[in-house]
C-alpha cells in the first residue's frame, strides 16, 4: 500500500490522521509503542528517526548507553482500527545512534539480516513462512500469585464452566472442538470480526475455525509471506485478535497450554525456499517430492531442534504442551502427511509451487522475528553442511513400541533443558551477524529469570500430591 515516505505523508494528509504510533518488538516478543501528534511528524523522520530510552526496555541497553533511535518503515503503515482518534501505526527498526548501525538486539533486525544472509548464500533469494497461530477465547480469567493464595480461574461459555447454573445444552467437550457448527461453536461471529479487522490492516486470511480444544480454542490462518513481513503480520495478528475480543467483552490468550487435559495451542510453521520463480524444495520422485536441498534443510531443523526449542517454544508453559506420549510434536523426525512428526510434508497439492515443509513444534508465545529467523538459519546450516537426509517414518509415532520410541530423538522436556541446548548449540545462528552473542546472552538471562520466578512458588498439584505426607 505504501511504497515510500512520500506516499505515507500524502495518506496522513488526505485521511486527516491525528496521531502517529511508533511500534517495535522487545526481546520477549511484546509490542511496545509511543505516539506523537501527526503535525509533529514529517518526511525527514523516516531518515532521522525518533529517540527513545533503550535501558527501559527489558533485555535492551544498560543505563549508561540508553539512547536509541527508531526508524519508521513506510511499508509497515496501517490505520489502527481500535483507537478513538485516527491513528497511523508505523513499525520501526532500531538503530544505535553512535555506530549508526541497526541494533543487534532488535528482533526485527534479526529477521532482516536473516533474509540478507539467505541471499548471500546464493542457494535461494526468498524464504516464505506460513505460520498457523492458535489461541483460546475466554469470557473471564483471573490469577493470583500471593504467598498465601496461588491459582487461576478460567470461565469459557462453550466449556460449560462459566458459572451459570443452566446453559443452552450445547457445549464443546474436551478434544471435541474440530469443527462443530453453531450453537456449539459460539464464536463464529467473533472470529469473522477478527478476520475483517485483520484484512483491514493488510493481513490476508485464508480460513478460520474452532480448533480441537474446548474453551473457545480457535485458529485463523493467514496467507504466507516473506520472513520479516510474516513476522510483522503475526505481531499484528495477535494485536488485532486480542483487541477485537476485548471490544466484544472477551479475552484471548496465546498461552500454549492454559487448560489441563485438553489440546494446547501451537504455531505450525510452513516454510519453503525459492530462487526467482523456482521453488527449490520440489523434486518429483524424491521422498514426498522433496528435493535434496529440502531434505538437507529438514536435517538442519532436526539436528538443531533442541536448541531451536528455546526460541520457538520460549515459555515454561510451552512444555506443558510438548509432553511425550500425548498428541504433541516432540519427535525429531520427518514424515509425509503425518501430524505426529515434528516435520510434516503437506500433501494436499502436487504443484511444485505448493511444496513446503511444516515445522510443527513452535507455539504462538514465540517472538516471531527470532523464531522464524532461527528456523531459517537451522535449515540453511543443514544445506551449508550438506547434512545427510533424515530417515522418514510414516508410522503413527504415538503408537510405537517403547523400544522403537527410544530410538527417536525428542525435543527438550522443559524450558531449562532447551536453554541449556541453546547455550551449547548456537553457532548456526551467528553467520552473517544474523543473531549476536549479546542478544542470545540477554535472551537466555531473561528466560532463566522466568524459570527462577516459577521455581520458587509451590503449585496446587503439589498440595494434592504431598500435603498429607
Amino acid at each position: 500500500m505504501f511504497d515510500d515516505a512520500k506516499t505515507v505523508m500524502k495518506f496522513i494528509g488526505e485521511e486527516e490522521v491525528d496521531f502517529i504510533d511508533i511500534r517495535f518488538t522487545d526481546v520477549a516478543g511484546r509490542w511496545q509503542h509511543f505516539s506523537l501528534p501527526a503535525h509533529g511528524f514529517d518526511e525527514d523522520t523516516f531518515v532521522e528517526g525518533l529517540g527513545f530510552d533503550g535501558s527501559s526496555i527489558q533485555g535492551f541497553q544498560a543505563i549508561e548507553a540508553s539512547d536509541m533511535i527508531l526508524l519508521p518503515d513506510p511499508a509497515s503503515a496501517f490505520l489502527d482500527p481500535f483507537t478513538a482518534h485516527k491513528t497511523l501505526v508505523l513499525i520501526g527498526d532500531i538503530k544505535d545512534p553512535i555506530t549508526a548501525k541497526l541494533y543487534g538486539k532488535d528482533p526485527r533486525g534479526v529477521a532482516i539480516r536473516a533474509e540478507k544472509y539467505l541471499g548471500e548464500m546464493g542457494i535461494a533469494d526468498t524464504v516464505y513462512m506460513g505460520p498457523e497461530a492458535e489461541f483460546f477465547i475466554f469470557d473471564n480469567v483471573a490469577f493470583d500469585t500471593d504467598p498465601y493464595s496461588y491459582g487461576y480461574r478460567i470461565d469459557a461459555v462453550d466449556a460449560h464452566n462459566d458459572g451459570e447454573e443452566f446453559g443452552d445444552g450445547y457445549w464443546v467437550k474436551a478434544k471435541g472442538g474440530y469443527f462443530p457448527c453453531a450453537p456449539s461453536d459460539k464464536y463464529q461471529d467473533l472470529r469473522s470480526e477478527m478476520v475483517i479487522n485483520l484484512e483491514g490492516v493488510g493481513v490476508a486470511v485464508e480460513v478460520h475455525h474452532h480448533e480441537v480444544a474446548t474453551a473457545g480454542q480457535s485458529e485463523i490462518d493467514i496467507r504466507f509471506d516473506t520472513l520479516t513481513r510474516i513476522a510483522d503480520k503475526i505481531i499484528k495478528y495477535k494485536y488485532i485478535v486480542r483487541n477485537t475480543a476485548a471490544v466484544m467483552g472477551k479475552t484471548v490468550t496465546f498461552m500454549p497450554k492454559p487448560i489441563y487435559g485438553d489440546n494446547g495451542s501451537g504455531m505450525h510453521t510452513h516454510q519453503s525456499l525459492w530462487k526467482g520463480d523456482t521453488p527449490i524444495f520440489y523434486d518429483r520422485g524424491g521422498y514426498a517430492d522433496l528435493s535434496e536441498v529440502a531434505m538437507q534443510y529438514v536435517a538442519g531443523l532436526l539436528v538443531h531442534g533442541p536448541a531451536l526449542a528455546a526460541l520457538t517454544n520460549p515459555t515454561i508453559n510451552s512444555y506443558r504442551r510438548l509432553v511425550p506420549g500425548y498428541e504433541a510434536p516432540v519427535n525429531l523426525i520427518i514424515s509425509a502427511r503425518n501430524r505426529s512428526a515434528i516435520v510434516r510434508v503437506p500433501m494436499y497439492s502436487s504443484s511444485p509451487k505448493a511444496k513446503r515443509v511444516e515445522f510443527r513444534a513452535p507455539d504462538p508465545t514465540a517472538n516471531p522475528y527470532l523464531a522464524f529467523s532461527a528456523m531459517l538459519m537451522a535449515g540453511l546450516d543443514g544445506i551449508r553442511q550438506e547434512m545427510g537426509p533424515p530417515k522418514p517414518t510414516d508410522k503413527n509415532l504415538y503408537a510405537l513400541s517403547v523400544r522403537e520410541a527410544r530410538r527417536i530423538k525428542q525435543l527438550p522436556r522443559s524450558l531449562e533443558e532447551a536453554l541449556d541446548a541453546l547455550e551449547k548449540d548456537h553457532d548456526f545462528l551467528l553467520p552473517g551477524g544474523v543473531f549476536t552473542e549479546d542478544l542470545l546472552e540477554s535472551y537466555i538471562e531473561l528466560k532463566r529469570e522466568e524459570i527462577d520466578e516459577a521455581r520458587l512458588r509451590p503449585s496446587a498439584i503439589e498440595f494434592e500430591l504431598y500435603y498429607d505426607l
